[in-house]
């Protein structure tokens, strides 16, 4: 499967683009069983809500060692880490061949897989769960270029009151100014240089088997659970293979997944 002209032209434009009900239904639902599962025992790495938003920009670029805390063993699950290793479910969706054409054209290059970055199950958990402010993903990446795209999969209803994604289109193509973000690097909401673009923002819903592809300089937010059901999300992230990790940084902490290309 391959984009339309009109559909690759959207993404460039607009920094995102929703391909509904892409994925297998059933495929979604086992996945979902596999996430509840690890969720429902914690299974490690885990990133917890526990001071989530207070977590510093040095932090945020540096730490690549998920395994909570001892203190952190009572706080709510934010994200399952590392999921390409934990089961062959979530391997096979990361390297689904159905998908790879298309990763293929908007990144105009090979496709590979890196799994320092999201590579996760994500929650919004009802009720404990935290806003996530506007940001964009690329702050604490380090990579010679801007050339990544994350995958984001929805393995359930998503909606305004439960936490789906919300946009603000061709933030990717902006070049912003450092004070237009705050200390820790998220979009400064009271800055009246940003109120105006804030006010562009795009939001929609998601069924299961419907896959967010965005870019990672695309500034993106969303709600806190209000709802009594968890929101269970798969995300990860890929680059071209000309788009080099700079060596000894949270980057590189983990190895990277060549996949081949089908056109050969």
């Amino acid at each position: 499967m391959r984009l339309t002209p009109e559909q690759l032209e959207a993404f460039n434009h607009n920094g995102f683009l929703i391909l509904r009900d892409f994925a297998n239904q059933a495929d979604c639902e086992a996945i979902l069983d596999v996430a509840k599962a690890h969720l429902k025992h914690k299974i490690e790495p885990i990133e917890t809500e526990l001071g989530y938003n207070e977590k510093s920009k040095d932090y945020r670029a540096t730490v690549a060692n998920y395994h909570s805390m001892l203190d952190e063993q009572g706080a709510t699950v934010r994200r399952l880490r590392q999921v390409y290793s934990r089961d062959i479910l979530f391997k096979n969706w990361m390297e689904d061949k159905k998908l790879r054409p298309i990763l293929e054209q908007v990144l105009k290059d090979q496709v590979v897989i890196t799994l320092a970055h999201h590579n996760s199950i994500m929650t919004k958990m009802p009720h404990t769960s935290t806003e996530t402010a506007w940001h964009q993903d690329r702050r604490y990446w380090h990579f010679s270029d801007d050339n990544l795209v994350s995958v984001w999969l929805a393995l359930d209803d998503e909606y305004a009151k439960n936490g789906v994604l919300e946009f603000i289109p061709q933030s990717h193509l902006i070049e912003f100014e450092e004070g237009q973000f705050d200390e820790k690097e998220y979009f400064d909401t009271h800055s009246k240089k940003n109120m105006s673009l804030i006010e562009t923002k795009v939001s929609t819903t998601l069924q299961r088997g419907d896959v967010v592809l965005f870019h990672c300089k695309l500034l993106h937010r969303a709600n806190a659970n209000q709802t009594d059901k968890a929101k269970i999300s798969f995300v990860y992230t890929v680059k071209g293979a000309s788009t080099k990790v700079t060596k000894e940084t949270r980057s590189s902490s983990y190895p990277e997944i060549i996949l081949d290309s089908l056109d050969k």
